[in-house]
């Protein structure tokens, strides 16, 4: 079969581009076809984009482009990731080709994105309505220099991105939370399928490793943007009284005021910045932790990277947030807080780094349940099975 994979980016930079590589290479693995259409580049492994897509076309188009790919490559199905933009969406919802949209994040149905009005940080639960406007002011956000922009449109460029949506063939979601947050926003229950998407299993440790810790190594791995929570993290670790280091893989805007924040709190000699890590460097890093720290005070829609330490046999520390629950089994495989509650996760994490054999006990029994629920070929074969039956639904629409 042939695929024609939509997304906002080209390159490596968070988990949607992590999930839609991995599952772009398993279909060329099992000898499908596979094309990109792609909007701006993240300068972060682009050759490996670029060597696994040999046929790739920018977005910037808009319609014009969503034609050339469909003319060029001639997909059985579209996967839509992020879309490179609303004229992309609705080219693709008239394009008489089945389209599946992998739904990463609240962006489809939240103004913000990030599922929490601009005054606080505690979780929406409301539907797309005129109550985005207030109390959430969701129509205000900050742009990428810091400033504030005002749209007031974005309202209605919602709406509409909502019903261009609402005619795909089906919209896949990561967890539970995820489904109820499509069928609020008026999405039909058949048309909505979870795969939780599953990380290949761990790569063994480059070569090079890690000097030993000294003390019981945290290690927080996520981009660091405000709804990561590293901030409150910061805030968290203040309170743990017991020695340990912290290591922070990753990047975003939200670092500078994290950095400034660490030395005010006096974490300077507990707490490091690493800057970016390559996924396939970040295995060294989950060797040597005692636990990892899931910060997110954001609804996640599911938490890839506190499953990939649960794969690596490292238990979890986080606040019970979005579909977090949905793979952290509280006491089993790691330790929830109430979201936003530091003294309660700084005492989770005294907990753990007071009995090592629990943390290890936790660690396993997490390696255990994610190597059972969380299979990498089984998920490969859910998503692989869905695209025939919608080709095989469109060829026989076009027999009758």
């Amino acid at each position: 079969m042939k695929y024609l994979f939509v997304h906002d980016r080209l390159g490596a930079w968070s988990g949607a581009e992590a999930n839609l590589f991995e599952v772009a290479r398993a279909l060329r693995a099992r000898g499908h076809e596979a094309a990109l259409l792609h909007g701006a580049p993240t300068g972060r492994d682009e050759a490996a984009w670029q060597a696994l897509f040999e046929r790739r076309l920018p977005a910037g188009g808009g319609a014009a482009a969503v034609a050339q790919a469909l003319r060029e490559h001639r997909p059985d199905v579209v996967f839509l990731h992020n879309s490179p933009g609303v004229e992309t969406t609705a080219a693709l919802a008239d394009a008489g080709v089945p389209v599946a949209r992998m739904v990463h994040d609240h962006h489809l149905f939240c103004l913000r994105g990030c599922r929490y009005p601009a005054w606080s940080r505690r979780a929406c639960t409301r539907a797309l309505s005129p109550l985005c406007f207030f109390p959430c002011g969701g129509f205000i956000r900050r742009d990428a220099s810091g400033g504030w922009l005002v749209s007031p449109g974005a309202y209605f460029d919602k709406r509409r991105e909502l019903a261009l949506h609402r005619r795909f063939a089906r919209l896949i979601v990561a967890s539970e939370y995820m489904r109820e947050e499509l069928l609020r926003n008026g999405f039909l229950r058949d048309r909505i399928e979870i795969h939780p998407p599953i990380p290949p299993a761990p790569a063994a440790a480059a070569a090079g490793v890690l000097r030993p810790a000294m003390r019981p190594r945290l290690v927080f791995a996520g981009q660091i943007v405000r709804g990561k929570g590293v901030d409150v993290l910061l805030e968290a670790l203040a309170l743990v009284r017991a020695p340990f280091e912290c290591v922070i893989l990753g990047d975003g805007s939200h670092r500078p005021h994290c950095e400034a924040l660490s030395r005010r709190l006096g974490l300077e000699a507990s707490v490091h910045f690493a800057g970016y890590v390559p996924a396939a460097e970040v295995a060294a890093y989950y060797r040597s932790a005692t636990l990892a720290v899931f910060s997110s005070v954001w609804p996640e829609p599911f938490g890839l990277s506190g499953l990939e330490a649960l794969r690596h046999g490292v238990p979890v520390v986080a606040f019970d947030v979005g579909g977090v629950r949905e793979w952290l089994d509280d006491g089993v495989t790691g330790l929830l807080a109430p979201n936003l509650d530091r003294r309660a996760f700084a005492e989770r994490v005294e907990r753990l780094l007071a009995a090592p054999a629990l943390a290890r006990r936790l660690g396993e029994q997490g390696r255990a349940l994610a190597a059972e629920r969380f299979n990498f070929d089984r998920y490969i074969d859910g998503i692989e099975a869905l695209f025939l039956q919608l080709a095989e639904s469109r060829d026989c629409e076009v027999v009758r």
